[in-house]
């Protein structure tokens, strides 16, 4: 992430979906599939949050053969490990580990 935008970090998280898609990958990367079944989702819409995320610098994806798996960015991972489930940011906090199922 280096160089946080907040305005596309606070898009980005400023959508519920987003939210509990990024909330999945604290635990593990998944594939689009996945995610879709996990929350209740099209994998359509789901690929549409995740490019989003991507987009904003929150994950980063990985090829294992024909599957693409999602993550958390490198960056975000250690800053969230650092600040115990909290995203800091120059306008706010994120505290994944207080947000509403």
């Amino acid at each position: 992430m280096g160089e946080i935008n907040c305005l596309a970090v606070l898009k980005a998280l400023g959508e519920p979906t987003r939210m509990r898609i990024t909330r999945l990958l604290l635990k593990q990367s998944l594939g689009v599939n996945d995610i879709s079944e996990r929350l209740g989702v099209s994998q359509y819409n789901a690929s549409k949050h995740l490019r989003i995320l991507r987009e904003a610098g929150l994950l980063q994806t990985e090829k294992q053969g024909k599957l693409r798996l999602y993550g958390l960015a490198a960056e975000l991972a250690s800053r969230l490990a650092a600040n115990k489930n909290a995203l800091e940011l120059d306008c706010c906090t994120f505290r994944f580990d207080k947000l509403p199922e």
